[in-house]
């Protein structure tokens, strides 16, 4: 990446907790942090919203131009913005995972999105965290962190978090799920989730979010 900036991809299924292990990371690190999977629900929210086939590459590529998500820094918190709409906690919900995951094997979509992520990467010191930052989206980055955790350790993670925010949800359901999705990332034709092979395999089964964070900002000065 430029000389100039520091660009950090990381990696890894959902539920890994990448997006809180990452935000706090760039926080601590004094980094502007991208949760590019925001950009992907923001999609899945508009095609969800208007009915699109989500299985139809074309129907979804063709609402393309209509659509403009934006990421902004409001008070140093990320939010998702849809048509000038703050759509950050509409996002979040498990009907809008799977849109998000179904919009995300579009080639056209992923073309579309792949200048906002970058552009973002080449003007600041940044952590972007996805699905293929490190494979696709910034293949030169500075450093790339694979981060993920055993599938019921994540789909626990998901649980507490969506129960937290009031939203009923049965276990069961949350991992059912999870192993779809990550199914469904590794198996797509367009940019599918595998671990570069440059990057550092993060696990964090084993550790709480303060370590998990640790981690992150260990390999991140390691390598800077």
């Amino acid at each position: 990446m430029s000389s100039n900036h520091i660009a950090v991809a990381v990696d890894g299924p959902v539920g890994a907790g990448k997006s809180s292990i990452a935000r706090t990371a760039a926080k601590r690190l004094g980094f502007i942090y991208c949760d590019t999977g925001a950009l992907y629900r923001a999609v899945g929210l508009y095609c969800h919203r208007k009915g699109v086939d989500l299985k139809n590459a074309e129907d979804v590529a063709g609402q393309l131009s209509a659509i403009k998500p934006e990421i902004r820094l409001i008070d140093g918190v990320q939010h998702v913005f849809l048509n000038g709409e703050d759509v950050s906690e509409e996002i979040r919900l498990p009907e809008i995972s799977m849109a998000a995951s179904a919009v995300s094997a579009v080639p056209a979509v992923r073309a579309a999105l792949l200048d906002i992520q970058r552009d973002i990467a080449e003007n600041n010191n940044t952590i972007m965290d996805g699905r293929d930052i490190g494979t696709v989206v910034l293949p030169n980055a500075d450093v790339k962190i694979f981060l993920t955790a055993r599938p019921e350790i994540r789909a626990k993670r998901r649980f507490d978090e969506l129960t937290a925010k009031g939203i009923e949800v049965k276990f069961d359901d949350v991992l059912k799920e999870l192993n779809e999705r990550d199914f469904a990332d590794m198996h797509r034709e367009t940019a599918p989730l595998k671990q570069a092979d440059d990057a550092v395999l993060a696990d964090t089964s084993e550790l709480d979010f303060e370590q998990s964070v640790d981690l992150v900002c260990e390999i991140i000065k390691g390598r800077t």
